[in-house]
């Protein structure tokens, strides 16, 4: 057996190994490497990464984006990193090159220990990958996420009632929407209060994988020879074992639920129904099919319930625009109903709004990164093979080029055509098809279209029940939120805030208790479906 000392200098040699493997880099004739920090010798900048403003990393890619140009590189032991400022750049490469720069990188913990390198999220580019893409779009395309609406609209519904009844469990009503809404859709379980183990445990789950996956925060994914030692001198195998044996057990039960009710013939459509019934058809093995239907949760979950966080919280800050949407609801919708899925085309300040919050707060504001496969030559520089890409979203969406006063929120740069973003008619723009912060390419996020629905019905009927301002303190001082303060994560999400919200009329209050009680009475129906 062989000893620590003698593990400890093998990982080390690999280290060394894999320092000089990734800095031998061939560039040539006439082209140049980008630009970038210089870094320590050997280890690199990744280290750098922590000290941007309040620890967020985006925070410091945007500042080296101010002293070295919006494409530049960074190297962590080796290894090539290149960062991407503008929306142009990340649309030449991600987008129009996606053959190039649509693969993962197979992080050692958040990938190949954390789930078996079988979450879709994560993996390369390939054939594994495009079975998995079809089964998503299947799903989740334009028109099934149509088909989801009267879904949505009962769970908004029951989502606005018990908000204007407890506004501070908004956290909570927010997160019971999007788990209620994909864990039907996904395993036709319903959900009640918010509260149930299922909910919990899928929730912890996707937010331990946030964590651990964010790039470079465990050891091993920068130097992957760690690989190497045995669990027993390396925590952070044990660590990762445990997740997986609760994930695989969580992802697995779940479809278990389902093929039991298929077989005692009382099961309800569901994404699993469809595809344990047509497994020959989308091609994917057993355990490759159960992370592809547990990995749909972070799809629109995530999404959805930091996204609506944002929006009250920027509707705490800027209430110039919640009297805004009132007066478009007043004017479409009236007092008499709740506003549903056909008002929106007549609705453009609600869709300008929800897209103004994604851009000024995106949810992965670092970006998902991409991997190069091929050596690239873009302006002269050379991109090597094997490059980590990050489109740094949080820079991208406040690019003063595209987005003039990039850190005013300002939803009229949607509304107005002396905006380089606007877009005409304003029955159907704005809106967020291909929107950037969901993702570029190949590698868009696949519950893009069901979020965006979720959202603009979200705010639609929490704008139209609710008034929504600062809160104040005992000596009657408002309570002014700060502007940011984030969970620091893959996925990001406000951190609790104090307001104040109350129902905006007795006539909008029993016109709300109506047609929630019967959206709950439906959500309760063995055969209600969506």
């Amino acid at each position: 057996m062989l000893t620590l000392p003698v593990l400890v200098a093998i990982a080390c040699l690999a280290a060394v190994f894999q320092l000089t493997r990734f800095s031998a880099t061939n560039v040539p004739k006439g082209a140049k490497l980008l630009p970038g920090p210089r870094g320590k010798p050997f280890i690199g900048s990744g280290g750098e990464l922590k000290k941007g403003r309040g620890g967020y990393f985006w925070f410091k890619f945007t500042d080296w984006a101010k002293e070295y140009g919006p494409i530049y590189q960074y190297k962590t032991f080796g290894r090539v990193n290149v960062v991407l400022s503008t929306e142009g750049i990340a649309n030449d490469l991600l987008r129009e090159r996606g053959d190039i720069f649509s693969s993962r990188e197979q992080l050692p913990m958040g990938s190949k220990l954390l789930s078996d390198n079988k979450r879709a999220l994560f993996l390369p580019y390939g054939d594994d990958w495009r079975r998995v893409r079809k089964f998503q779009h299947h799903v989740t395309q334009v028109k099934a996420a149509t088909s989801y609406q009267s879904l949505q609209m009962k769970e908004s519904a029951r989502l606005v009632r018990d908000l204007v009844k407890t506004p501070r469990g908004y956290k909570t009503f927010f997160q019971r929407y999007a788990s209620a809404l994909i864990l039907r859709l996904t395993y036709d379980a319903r959900i009640e209060t918010g509260e149930e183990e299922i909910v919990r445990l899928v929730y912890e789950n996707q937010v331990n994988m946030e964590r651990v996956s964010v790039p470079g925060r465990y050891l091993v994914d920068i130097l992957p020879c760690l690989l190497w030692l045995p669990s027993w001198v390396a925590p952070f195998k044990k660590e990762a074992a445990a997740h997986q044996r609760r994930e695989v057990s969580l992802f697995s039960s779940l479809v278990k639920s389902v093929q039991d009710n298929i077989e005692a013939g009382k099961a309800g459509q569901s994404f699993t129904r469809m595809w344990l019934e047509n497994k020959q058809k989308f091609g994917l093995s057993d355990i490759q099919g159960t992370y592809v239907l547990g990995g749909l949760y972070s799809a629109a979950a995530s999404t959805t319930a930091s996204l609506a966080q944002s929006w009250v919280l920027q509707m705490v800050l800027h209430p110039e625009w919640l009297a805004k949407i009132h007066e478009e609801l007043d004017r479409v919708v009236g007092p008499d109903r709740l506003p549903v899925f056909d008002d929106m085309p007549q609705l453009p300040t609600v869709r300008a709004v929800v897209k103004e919050v994604a851009r000024m707060r995106p949810v992965t504001a670092g970006g998902i990164p991409h991997k190069s496969t091929e050596d690239f030559m873009y302006m002269g520089y050379l991109i090597p093979k094997g490059s980590i890409i990050h489109p740094n979203l949080w820079a991208i969406q406040h690019d003063p080029e595209l987005y003039p006063d990039p850190f005013t929120f300002n939803p009229c740069r949607w509304l107005e055509p002396k905006y380089p973003t606007y877009r005409e008619p304003l029955t159907q723009y704005p809106n967020m098809n291909n929107y950037s912060v969901f993702g570029f390419g190949r590698r868009l996020c696949p519950g893009a279209h069901i979020a965006e629905r979720s959202l603009n019905i979200i705010v639609a009927r929490v704008s139209w029940a609710c008034n929504i301002r600062t809160a104040v303190d005992g000596s009657g001082k408002e309570i002014i939120p700060p502007e940011y303060d984030y969970v620091n994560g893959l996925n990001t999400e406000p951190h609790d805030f104090e307001f104040d919200l109350t129902c905006r009329s007795p006539e909008h209050q029993e016109v709300l208790e109506r047609e929630a009680e019967k959206a709950i009475q439906e959500l309760r129906q063995p055969e209600s479906g969506y």
